[in-house]
């Protein structure tokens, strides 16, 4: 085993990129970064059945959305390749054949009805479900009438009867099990492609893989990683299991509790800085009242000996409360970069087209203040890429006035602003407040109306700065439009 620290994050090509799997290559990439080590890019596509086309390119974006870049794997190279399993294959045959030489492991011919009547049969006297070892033992005459009459098999890990196996998790400590409970698991299928568990291990230890961050599900798996690499005389890597992701009903989280893939997050607007914190919150922490923390302060003070045992709560308040944070950061020019970027790659119905920049960034300072997301933007800012207004013309006509007091006011604001020389909000403010009290209404209700005129919104950006961004001429025409239409 090198003496380097090299980690690897192997996701496998069936699924979405989702929270739980991100945030074990969060905790992977954070401990590699911390420990000046190689932080490994490897799909393990072994299972070819179940899967899914794109998927392998969903979890390179998601990666690089959140700022993990690797430094051996896919699209980048490496002395430990090919990154992918399925190209990989030679190295798992030699394995098991090694393990079948050696008395390790021998070839099951049973068949898939065989094996469903076996496990039916368990159910019914209500005992532990498992291979029962019928091929563990035949004798080479009969292995070879087996072949000849099937033609094909699979290859199983022979465990041992008794004793126990004792896996040192670096969080967890130390965990038992027992093996005479672990059944003759397949390590190699009828289809040539080996299972997880053959794969992992022969992939780990030619990768020189020194620790494995993983989720606590693949903790009971642990004893047959080990005992593989010790029949095969191999060092194992060390192991430090992640505690699960909870819902916050502490449920395990799923799809039922809302969005699960990191890539919806994107496409909701959250921001990626404020991902990466949020899932390194989950199961991490530096002390008792630290939230914030740039990637930077994250690959300072990461260490696996501050990850919890318990499981994490996914709490959305809290990534709310980030993200808002993150986005009031960010100056205005940054803002209205990370909007045109956003908008994109996910326009939104709202905006008929990608906006001038110098124009958004006049915009983007109205509603800095008022953004939880990304996404929030567009209903807040769409009417300054219309040519008028959308309501209906009752919505101008405030609580406590009629039609023709909604004209009579709306007429001087329009005789108003008209003598305005420079349009600007100070300018606008000075002759709006005061006609207010000329015309006896009070100031909620004309600038209720001229919102409604302007923008046809209730509520909207800060009314003075909106019609100043608007320009004098097309806020003029929207007002006597709305005369025109009461």
């Amino acid at each position: 085993m090198a003496d380097q620290v090299r980690v690897r994050y192997a996701p496998s090509p069936t699924g979405e990129p989702h929270v739980g799997n991100m945030r074990t290559a969060l905790f992977t990439w954070l401990f590699a970064r911390n420990m000046g080590g190689i932080f490994i890019l490897r799909i393990e596509d072994t299972d070819q059945s179940r899967k899914v086309e794109g998927v392998i390119e969903q979890f390179l974006d998601a990666l690089r959305w959140l700022g993990m870049d690797w430094d051996e794997g896919p699209e980048v190279g490496g002395d430990h390749g090919p990154y992918i399993q399925s190209q990989r294959l030679a190295g798992y045959h030699q394995a098991a054949d090694e393990l079948l030489e050696a008395g390790e492991a021998y070839r099951c011919y049973c068949t898939i009805e065989r094996l469903a009547e076996m496990r039916q049969e368990q159910n019914r006297l209500n005992r532990q479900t498992g291979y029962d070892r019928r091929c563990r033992h035949l004798s080479s005459q009969e292995r070879r009438g087996r072949e000849a009459e099937r033609g094909e098999w699979v290859v199983r890990f022979a465990m041992p009867l008794e004793g126990t196996t004792r896996v040192t998790d670096l969080i967890r400590g130390e965990v038992s099990f027992e093996n005479r409970l672990i059944d003759d698991f397949v390590i190699l299928k009828s289809d040539g492609f080996p299972t997880y568990h053959l794969a992992v291990v022969v992939d780990d230890h030619k990768m020189e893989i020194s620790h494995v961050l993983r989720a606590e599900e693949w903790l009971p798996s642990t004893p047959r990683h080990l005992l593989i690499c010790r029949a095969l005389g191999w060092e194992p890597p060390k192991f430090a299991h992640l505690p699960m992701i909870l819902a916050p009903d502490r449920s395990k989280l799923s799809k039922r509790h809302g969005a699960t893939s990191v890539l919806e997050y994107r496409q909701m607007g959250y921001l990626p800085n404020a991902m990466v914190n949020f899932l390194a919150l989950m199961g991490w922490s530096l002390d008792d009242k630290t939230d914030l923390f740039s990637t930077g302060d994250l690959v300072r003070h990461f260490s696996i000996e501050r990850v919890g045992r318990s499981g994490a709560v996914f709490n959305l308040d809290k990534l709310n409360w980030l993200n808002g944070h993150y986005t009031r950061q960010l100056t205005p020019e940054e803002l209205t970069d990370r909007l045109l970027d956003y908008w994109r790659r996910y326009l939104p119905e709202e905006v008929p087209a990608l906006p001038d920049g110098a124009y958004l960034l006049r915009i983007v300072p109205l509603i800095h203040e008022r953004l939880k997301t990304l996404k929030d933007a567009a209903p807040l800012v769409a009417f300054f890429f219309k040519q008028e207004a959308q309501y209906e013309s009752q919505e101008l006509v405030q609580k406590g006035m009629d039609a023709e007091g909604t004209r009579l006011a709306l007429s001087g604001a329009l005789e108003s602003l008209s003598g305005v020389k420079a349009f600007d909000a100070d300018a606008i403010e000075a002759v709006l407040r005061p006609l207010a009290e000329d015309l006896g209404v009070k100031v909620g209700q004309l600038f209720g109306s001229l919102r409604i005129a302007t923008t046809g919104l209730r509520v909207s950006p800060p009314l003075f700065e909106t019609l100043e961004v608007l320009g004098k001429e097309r806020s003029l025409a929207a007002v006597r439009d709305a005369l025109a239409r009461l």
